[in-house]
This record gives C-alpha cells, structure tokens and sequence, in this order.
C-alpha cells in the first residue's frame, strides 16, 4: 500500500471512515502553514476557520438531539412515509444558557487537544523544519487546530452536509464520555487507553444496513454485542438502528462489532462488547506490566517512569547526613509518594545507596498496592 493510501487509512478509521471525495483536503488538514512556507502549497488555516463554525453546528445538532424534542431524519422519513406532520413545538430540557455552557465545555481548546492525542491524529502533521525542531506537534493550540481543520475539510469536500459534519463531529468528539459526568461507564475511552498501554491505536469500521443480517451471518473470529442489549436498544423508541460499527484492537485478539443509531452510539457498543471480553478473559493491563522485573539498581528510574505515566506523583525524597560515634558519615533517606500513607526510609554509608533502597522499597510497595480508579 503506498504511502498516500495508508495516511488516508489510518486517519479515516480515526474520524468515523469518512471518504473523501477530494483526497487533497484531507492532506491540506494537516498541513500546517511552517511547511507551505518553506514548500509552497495550500495550508490549513483557512480549514480552521471553517472547521471553527462547523464545530459548532455539530456540536449543537448533538445537543438538540441528546436534550431536545426535534425528530431525527429517519423518524421524519418515517412520518412521511406513513403520511404524517410533525407538529409539536420544539422544546429542550435546557435553557440557553445552559446549553451555552455545554457547549463551551465540548469545543475547548483542552477537549479538543485531548481528542487528538486519544485519535493519535498529531503524528501526521506536516510542518516546517523549525516547528519539527521545536516539536510544536505536542502544544495543545496546534492540535486544536488540526481538530478543528479536519472537521473544515469534510465540510468543504461534504458541501455542507449537516448529517456527515455531525456523525464526523460525534465520532472524533466522542461528547457523551464528557458529558455523561460518571454517570455511564465510558467504554470507548477506556479501550483507546488499554491499546495505549500497547503503543497502539484502535482500529474501526463502520457500516450501513440492517443488524439483523449482520446478526444472523456471523463471521468467524467475531464477537458481537449481545442480542437482549440490541433488542433493548431497538424497543426504547429513539429510532432503527442502522449502524454498524467494528473494532480491532490488537492482532491477537478477536474482531469486536456494536450496532446503534448512528457510528458514534455503534461505536460505544463495539467498544463495550470488546470492554466485556477483556474483563472477562483478564486482559486488563496493570501497573505491574509496566515494569518488566523492579529492581534495586533501577528502583529510582522505574518509580519515576511509573509517575510519569500518571499513576500516581513524583515520589519525594529527603536526605539527612549525621555521623557516627567514630565520625563516620551516616545517610537517612526517605522516600514517599502523596498517594499513598506509607514512606519508607533507609540508612547507609552512602547516600546514593540509601536512596536507591528507600525507592526499591516503595516501588515494591506500589506495585503490589497500587488500585486502578
């Protein structure tokens, strides 16, 4: 596969599989003006701006669908079908201000670079020599511009069409996991986050067309989200389902397919049935997995790389030098880390030592202690 088609690959199972029609709008997404500038060629600061107000009217469309009374298209069509108006007023569970505030809170600069790094999306910017050598791919501006391109270039390449700018939105977004405040599990996080530990990135495809012959022609090596969840979904009224969604998580391991709504809602189930599987074979990456064997002599580097990695705060340590009745130096050194109520300390000769040994024995503590949230 050549270069060209693999960028397209790799990135369009990212944003929801959207085919483009013009290639090159997708390429100028991510190319950031530093490049043009050395190179020529078009940049995608004009695709910001685009993608800025495209944003907003997709994130919009998702909060008038997920707290608003307006039909959906295919409840419409279906209206139609059966000769029917829609004559209801509009009404929403929120006021405008509220509204405000979610929305605020779903197109932030914060949000929005975080979405980038869950996607693994900034790995493909193409950028001028200076801004490789300052590595500007890693400033939370820069990939809340690429964000806000990518949804400019389906707009452009789309003509506008408020159905793909919104399912693009909804899939890169993935706007349930902030809003739903712990209140349902997040289950697409979760699995970007196990392929994370693997230095991998989900892969999904997504599909149209009836789940129930999907359902009843079953591919092998395959797991499917549960039928009386399916059969739920269908009987609470919002809607067919008409969605499709697989994942792929690692080589190894079986093909994961969900159904809903739309590619956002299939998606939360492909990654819930995959979510499932892991659970229930013990799959779950632990912190113990992270450092291969603890030793004394790497006790120091393996605890840091552990805070590194956010489990828990840089581990603190205090030095005291006294001497003996014959003069000789004698370190104290203590070790703690804020997470946890225990510190450990050690004395010796020498300070190096006593601090590797205060840090071997805490980071023997932490792996056997340490309790994911």
């Amino acid at each position: 596969m050549e270069e060209k088609d693999l960028f397209e690959k790799l990135v369009g199972q990212q944003i929801g599989n959207y085919d483009f029609n013009n290639k090159n709008l997708l390429k100028q997404a991510f190319t950031r003006r530093s490049y043009t500038e050395e190179n020529g060629g078009e940049n995608n600061e004009v695709l910001e701006f685009i993608g800025d107000k495209a944003l907003d009217i997709g994130v919009v469309r998702y909060l008038v669908n997920k707290y608003g009374n307006a039909p959906s298209k295919e409840s419409l069509n279906q209206m139609k079908w059966l000769g029917q108006k829609y004559e209801d007023e509009f009404s929403c569970e929120l006021d405008e201000g509220e509204l405000t505030q979610l929305k605020q809170r779903l197109v932030q600069k914060d949000t929005l670079a975080r979405r980038i790094d869950e996607l693994a999306l900034a790995d493909y910017l193409v950028m001028g020599k200076g801004d490789e050598l300052s590595n500007r791919s890693q400033e939370k501006s820069v990939k809340e511009d690429l964000f806000e391109a990518i949804i400019g270039a389906i707009a452009i390449d789309s003509n506008w069409d408020f159905e793909k700018i919104q399912e693009a939105v909804e899939v890169m977004l993935n706007p349930d996991s902030i809003l739903n405040s712990g209140e349902e599990i997040d289950y697409v996080t979760l699995i970007y986050q196990w392929d994370e530990s693997f230095c991998e990135v989900p892969w999904f495809k997504y599909n149209d067309g009836s789940y129930r012959y999907t359902w009843y022609m079953q591919e092998e090596n395959t797991v499917y989200q549960s039928w009386s969840e399916i059969d739920t979904l269908e009987k609470d009224g919002s809607g067919p389902i008409t969605k499709r969604c697989y994942v792929k998580i690692r080589d190894d391991l079986p093909t994961f397919v969900g159904f809903g709504r739309s590619k956002n809602e299939a998606r939360k189930y492909a990654c819930k049935t995959a979510y499932l599987y892991l659970e229930e074979n013990d799959l779950f990456f632990t912190i113990k997995d992270e450092i291969d064997e603890p030793t004394l002599e790497m006790a120091i580097n393996q605890l840091e790389i552990l805070a590194r990695r956010d489990y828990f705060s840089l581990p603190k340590y205090v030095a005291e030098e006294r001497h003996d009745e014959n003069g000789n130096p004698v370190w104290q050194v203590s070790c703690s880390i804020e997470e946890f109520d225990v510190s450990y300390t050690i004395e010796s000769s020498s300070k190096k030592s006593a601090k590797k040994e205060a840090a071997f024995e805490m980071l023997k503590y932490v792996l056997d202690n340490y309790e994911e949230e």
